[in-house]
Order: structure tokens, then sequence, then C-alpha cells
């Protein structure tokens, strides 16, 4: 084997479509749309990709593993299932999905190395066509390959800083966290508290940040002594509401960045024979089915879960069609949703945190 022989085989296989695009100098869905024998371009063009696909030995996917121009077969991927609104994503996903044709696998990865390298090589066993990430990270390396086989990724509620060429759906979360914040300020509320999501997601940042933004346009200075750690999980709720009733001056309502911490916050405020909204309102984030048939029905932030699940499968199936996508980043508005576990700051407490 010569030494130039072998050079194109080390390279062979490990090329991407990304590559091909940069150095062909057209978008990644025009080679996409080469790769999969689309007529939609220019002789030119596809002579051009075609002369670069060949030289650099990029392996296409055979007749059996590929689903041709639509996809057959959808990966959706969650660091973890045990949550409702999990649920409501998976929800939209299979509405869209299953109109389509397409079956839905659904996987947990954990956000463990092991793991997530047993989902990729299950995901080559079965040639699936594209993945849907909700919450989790990639290795790199397991990003590369997605893009070596030419599986499309679209990610809701990208945790950390996705890459330039992945398209994320998500909501207004810094606009919901302010909305939520604001309307406890009008009801006379000055001392707020705030159970905080993982940092690690943009979207607890972000909740975080419009929960920031409503106090500093309200004059009041953030007392970090009233923002708590959370991981949107019920216990986590109901030890943060716990550590913010144990405070000297207590707050005379919280917002908790998931409906879950705030049914666990409300539940630590019944076990100390407080009540809600009477002492202590409360407010969430996401509008799970269940908060309405709360006691008292949770005001919360609506964030529309199902659709993003469903813009998420839509904008997978643009990508296997090699179709442009309008905006690589979209964000579906949130609505604040006033139930009973809001009201006016008790009258005896209306000066705290003035």
């Amino acid at each position: 084997m010569t030494e130039g022989h072998a050079d194109r085989e080390e390279r062979r296989g490990k090329v991407t479509i990304t590559e091909i695009a940069r150095e062909a100098g057209v978008s990644v869905p025009t080679v996409s749309r080469v790769v999969n024998g689309r007529s939609d371009v220019a002789p030119g063009t596809r002579a051009r990709v075609e002369d670069l696909l060949h030289r650099h030995g990029y392996r296409r996917r055979t007749a059996t593993t590929s689903r041709r121009t639509r996809a057959a077969l959808l990966d959706l991927v969650f660091n973890d299932l045990d949550s409702p609104w999990a649920m409501e994503i998976i929800r939209g996903v299979e509405e869209v999905a299953h109109a389509a044709g397409i079956g839905t696998v659904v996987s947990a990865i954990h956000n463990r190395s092991g793991d997530a390298h047993q989902w990729m090589t299950n995901l080559r066993a079965r040639a699936s066509d594209g993945v849907v990430l909700v919450t989790s990270v990639l290795e790199p390396v397991l990003h590369e390959e997605l893009r070596r086989l030419g599986v499309p990724l679209v990610v809701i509620d990208p945790a950390g800083s996705p890459a330039l060429d992945v398209p994320t759906v998500g909501a207004t979360n810094w606009a919901g966290g302010m909305a939520a914040t604001e309307h406890l300020l009008r009801l006379g509320h000055r001392r707020i508290g705030f159970v905080a999501g993982p940092p690690r997601l943009l979207c607890s940042r972000a909740r975080l940040d419009g929960y920031r933004a409503a106090l500093d346009r309200a004059g009041i200075a953030v007392d970090v002594s009233l923002i708590v750690p959370g991981d949107f999980y019920q216990e986590s709720g109901f030890t943060g509401c716990n550590a913010l009733l144990d405070l000297a001056e207590p707050p005379t309502a919280l917002f908790a960045a998931s409906d879950q911490m705030a049914m666990g916050a409300v539940e630590a405020l019944r076990r100390r024979g407080l009540r809600v909204p009477e002492d202590m309102s409360v407010v969430g984030f996401d509008d799970l089915p269940e908060v309405r048939w709360s006691a008292p029905p949770l005001t919360t932030v609506r964030q529309p879960l199902a659709e993003m699940g469903k813009l998420a499968v839509r904008t997978v199936l643009k990508l296997t069609r090699g179709e442009e996508l309008d905006s690589p980043r979209v964000e579906l508005a949130t609505e604040l949703v006033v139930r009973s576990s809001t009201a006016p700051v008790p009258a005896g407490r209306r000066g705290a945190g003035v």
C-alpha cells in the first residue's frame, strides 16, 4: 500500500458532510440532498459535491440501513424519563411522528458515558434517521459520529451551548421568569424566594435571570439568601422551601423554576401548618396537566412542551429532506397562567423586604 493510499484510507469514512459543504462552498442541506440522491441540486453543484465525496471516501449509508429521502425511525433521547414534563414532550413527538408514519425509539442516557455510547451503538444497528435530544449533552465524539452518519440532530432545551450547526427548540424562559416574578410584585410581594433549576441547563439560568431582571426593574435588590438550589424535582422544592422558611425573615412568596418543585414547596408549607396562598403565594413553571387540579390550583408559567416536541420532529423531517431551516434557534412563547395559589401579600407583612 502506498503512502498516499494509506492516507486516503485513514480519511475514509471520517469526513463529515459539514466538512464537505465547507470545501464545496455550499450549505450542509445541499450536500445532504446530493448524498440522498435528490434531484433538486444544480448539475454543476452536484458534480462538485460528488467529486469531493469520492475524493474523501465518504461512506454513504447503504440501502439496508438508509431511510432514503424521509425518516422512518426517530430516536428521542432524554437524560431521565421520570418526569411528567418528559411525558408531555413524548406526546408531542409521537403525534407528529405517527402522522408521518415514523417509528419512535425513546431512550434515557442519565448523563453517563457508558449509557450514551451504548445508545449510539444501538442507533447504528437500527439505522435511525434522526435524533431529538432533550436537556442532555452528547460527548463531542458521539456528536461527530452522528455527523459522519448523516443523522440530523435537534436539541430541545439544550444543556450548555450547542454547536452552531445543531438546531435547537426551546421556550422563552427568561420572559417566563420575569412574568412570574412581576405577577408576585403586582400583588405587593417584595420578599420573593426562588427555587432554581439545575445550573447546567440554559433554561434554568434564563428563568433565574428573568427573576433577577423583574426585581431590578422594580428597584428591589436581589437578596441571594432568597435563592436556593433545586433540580426540578419535588424533593428539592420541599427542601428549598424549608430552607427559606427557616430564614429570620422568610419570604411572603415563592417562585419555583418547575411545577414539580412548586408542588414540593406546597407540601413543605402544609407540613408546617401554613396555607397557600394565605401565608405564602407559590408560582411554578411548566403548567403540567396535574397542577390545575392541585390544592389549590397552581399559578404557573405555561411552556408549550408538546408543541416543542412537535416542532423538533418537524425540524428533523426538514433536515432529512435536505431543506433549509427558517431559523436554527427557535423559542416558543411562554404564558403566565394565574390560578389560586397566589394572592396579595398578607396585610401584616406588606412592609417585608422594602
